[in-house]
Protein backbone atom coordinates (compact mmCIF):
# COMPACT_ATOMS: atom_id res chain seq x y z
CA UNK A 1 0.00 0.00 0.00
CA UNK A 2 1.13 3.53 -0.61
CA UNK A 3 1.97 5.87 2.25
CA UNK A 4 -0.73 8.31 1.16
CA UNK A 5 -4.07 7.27 -0.30
CA UNK A 6 -4.49 7.46 -4.05
CA UNK A 7 -7.52 9.61 -4.87
CA UNK A 8 -9.23 10.12 -8.25
CA UNK A 9 -7.36 13.45 -8.56
CA UNK A 10 -3.94 11.95 -7.71
CA UNK A 11 -1.38 11.38 -10.47
CA UNK A 12 -1.92 7.86 -11.77
CA UNK A 13 0.53 5.39 -10.20
CA UNK A 14 1.09 3.78 -13.63
CA UNK A 15 3.17 6.76 -14.72
CA UNK A 16 0.95 8.06 -17.53
CA UNK A 17 0.28 11.79 -17.63
CA UNK A 18 -3.27 11.57 -16.28
CA UNK A 19 -5.10 11.48 -12.97
CA UNK A 20 -5.85 8.13 -11.39
CA UNK A 21 -9.59 8.72 -11.89
CA UNK A 22 -9.15 9.34 -15.63
CA UNK A 23 -6.56 6.61 -16.15
CA UNK A 24 -6.35 3.34 -14.22
CA UNK A 25 -9.15 4.25 -11.83
CA UNK A 26 -11.61 4.13 -14.74
CA UNK A 27 -10.46 0.60 -15.57
CA UNK A 28 -10.55 -0.50 -11.92
CA UNK A 29 -14.12 0.82 -11.59
CA UNK A 30 -15.23 -0.90 -14.81
CA UNK A 31 -15.96 2.39 -16.64
CA UNK A 32 -13.41 1.47 -19.34
CA UNK A 33 -11.40 -1.50 -20.56
CA UNK A 34 -7.73 -1.61 -21.46
CA UNK A 35 -7.31 -1.07 -25.22
CA UNK A 36 -3.80 -2.60 -25.25
CA UNK A 37 -1.76 -5.13 -23.31
CA UNK A 38 0.49 -2.33 -22.05
CA UNK A 39 -2.48 -0.40 -20.64
CA UNK A 40 -3.69 -3.56 -18.93
CA UNK A 41 -0.25 -4.13 -17.42
CA UNK A 42 -0.12 -0.51 -16.23
CA UNK A 43 -3.60 -0.83 -14.71
CA UNK A 44 -2.60 -4.05 -12.96
CA UNK A 45 0.46 -2.31 -11.50
CA UNK A 46 -1.82 0.48 -10.24
CA UNK A 47 -4.14 -2.17 -8.75
CA UNK A 48 -1.18 -3.44 -6.71
CA UNK A 49 -0.52 0.14 -5.57
CA UNK A 50 -4.11 0.75 -4.43
CA UNK A 51 -4.70 -2.82 -3.20
CA UNK A 52 -7.46 -3.71 -5.70
CA UNK A 53 -7.25 -7.52 -5.63
CA UNK A 54 -10.68 -7.87 -7.27
CA UNK A 55 -9.38 -6.09 -10.40
CA UNK A 56 -6.23 -8.23 -10.41
CA UNK A 57 -8.31 -11.40 -10.29
CA UNK A 58 -10.76 -10.11 -12.94
CA UNK A 59 -7.91 -9.37 -15.36
CA UNK A 60 -6.09 -12.70 -14.88
CA UNK A 61 -6.57 -15.41 -17.51
CA UNK A 62 -8.98 -18.11 -16.35
CA UNK A 63 -6.42 -20.88 -16.97
CA UNK A 64 -3.68 -19.33 -14.78
CA UNK A 65 -5.67 -17.32 -12.21
CA UNK A 66 -5.02 -18.42 -8.63
CA UNK A 67 -8.03 -19.26 -6.44
CA UNK A 68 -7.24 -16.29 -4.17
CA UNK A 69 -4.80 -13.40 -3.95
CA UNK A 70 -3.45 -11.70 -0.85
CA UNK A 71 -1.20 -8.68 -1.20
CA UNK A 72 1.73 -8.23 1.16
CA UNK A 73 0.98 -5.14 3.28
CA UNK A 74 4.74 -4.71 3.89
CA UNK A 75 5.34 -3.97 0.18
CA UNK A 76 4.84 -0.39 -1.02
CA UNK A 77 4.99 0.02 -4.82
CA UNK A 78 6.88 3.18 -5.77
CA UNK A 79 7.27 3.34 -9.56
CA UNK A 80 6.91 1.59 -12.89
CA UNK A 81 9.19 1.45 -15.92
CA UNK A 82 7.87 -0.09 -19.14
CA UNK A 83 10.97 -1.42 -20.89
CA UNK A 84 9.54 -3.00 -24.06
CA UNK A 85 6.32 -4.19 -25.66
CA UNK A 86 5.57 -6.67 -28.42
CA UNK A 87 2.15 -7.03 -30.04
CA UNK A 88 -0.67 -6.26 -27.68
CA UNK A 89 -2.43 -3.59 -29.75
CA UNK A 90 -6.02 -3.44 -30.97
CA UNK A 91 -4.85 -5.46 -34.00
CA UNK A 92 -3.36 -8.34 -31.95
CA UNK A 93 -4.69 -11.23 -29.89
CA UNK A 94 -1.54 -11.61 -27.78
CA UNK A 95 1.31 -9.47 -26.58
CA UNK A 96 4.13 -9.11 -24.11
CA UNK A 97 5.19 -6.26 -21.86
CA UNK A 98 8.60 -6.13 -20.21
CA UNK A 99 8.65 -3.93 -17.14
CA UNK A 100 10.41 -3.12 -13.91
CA UNK A 101 8.19 -2.35 -10.91
CA UNK A 102 9.95 -0.60 -8.05
CA UNK A 103 8.95 -1.08 -4.45
CA UNK A 104 10.03 -0.84 -0.86
CA UNK A 105 9.78 -4.19 0.90
CA UNK A 106 10.64 -4.55 4.56
CA UNK A 107 12.04 -1.02 4.52
CA UNK A 108 14.48 -1.79 1.67
CA UNK A 109 14.30 -0.69 -1.98
CA UNK A 110 13.63 -3.55 -4.37
CA UNK A 111 12.31 -4.12 -7.89
CA UNK A 112 10.51 -6.81 -9.83
CA UNK A 113 11.58 -7.32 -13.45
CA UNK A 114 9.20 -9.34 -15.59
CA UNK A 115 8.24 -10.14 -19.17
CA UNK A 116 4.48 -10.57 -18.88
CA UNK A 117 2.33 -12.39 -21.43
CA UNK A 118 -1.16 -11.17 -22.28
CA UNK A 119 -3.94 -12.53 -24.50
CA UNK A 120 -7.51 -11.61 -25.27
CA UNK A 121 -10.14 -13.62 -23.41
CA UNK A 122 -13.75 -12.93 -24.38
CA UNK A 123 -12.46 -9.88 -26.27
CA UNK A 124 -10.68 -8.30 -23.29
CA UNK A 125 -6.95 -8.19 -22.55
CA UNK A 126 -5.96 -10.44 -19.61
CA UNK A 127 -2.68 -11.33 -17.92
CA UNK A 128 -1.53 -14.91 -18.56
CA UNK A 129 1.85 -15.28 -16.82
CA UNK A 130 5.48 -14.29 -16.82
CA UNK A 131 7.23 -15.58 -19.94
CA UNK A 132 10.11 -17.96 -19.40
Amino acid sequence: MSTSPVTPASPCPCGRDASYGECCGALHAGRATAPTAERLMRSRYSAFVVGDTAYLMRTWHSSTRPPALELDPAVRWTGLEVLATSGGTAFHTEGTVEFRAHCVAGGRPDAQHELSRFVREDGAWVYVDAAE
